[in-house]
């Protein structure tokens, strides 16, 4: 009697584990197709009882699963990215306002102020007369 030595359990992972090796880690996507594909292919078997039709279908199924997750992903990612961008420019105009104070601060604050008094004598200007007076004159330095 003939034993088979290799198992469509031990297949299924040595297929699994060849596509993992072709796939790289940087490239899952080509990794997950091929690792669901296989799986839904396997489930497909089982299930039916080696039809062909329907292991074909639980490849396809597998496959469709795989790219939905990525797609879903890839949405998550580029709403995520979005809303990192967003709150990227939000924090730069923030800091330019707050940059903005305090240049305006600074250049409010004043050192040394003083005041100089100013006699202003009689005048008459456009038939007003105008009483001797004393203004006060600010110097800020």
């Amino acid at each position: 009697m003939k034993t088979n030595l290799v198992t469509t359990e031990s297949k299924f992972l040595l297929l699994t584990l060849i596509a993992g090796l072709f796939g790289g880690c940087a490239a899952t996507r080509p990794f997950s197709d091929v690792a669901l594909g296989a799986g839904g292919a396997y489930l497909g078997r089982e299930l039916s009882n080696g039809d062909p039709l329907a292991t074909a279908a639980g490849a396809a199924g597998g496959v469709v699963v795989s790219e939905t997750l990525h797609y879903a992903a890839k949405k998550q990612a580029e709403k995520a990215y979005a809303t990192g961008y967003d709150k990227g420019k939000s924090d730069a105009v923030k800091q330019q306002y707050w940059l903005y104070v305090s240049m305006q601060k600074q250049r409010n604050q004043v050192n040394n102020v003083r005041l100089y008094p100013v006699q202003l004598p009689e005048q008459r200007i456009d038939g007003v007369t105008f009483q001797p007076s004393t203004k006060l004159l600010r110097i800020e330095e």
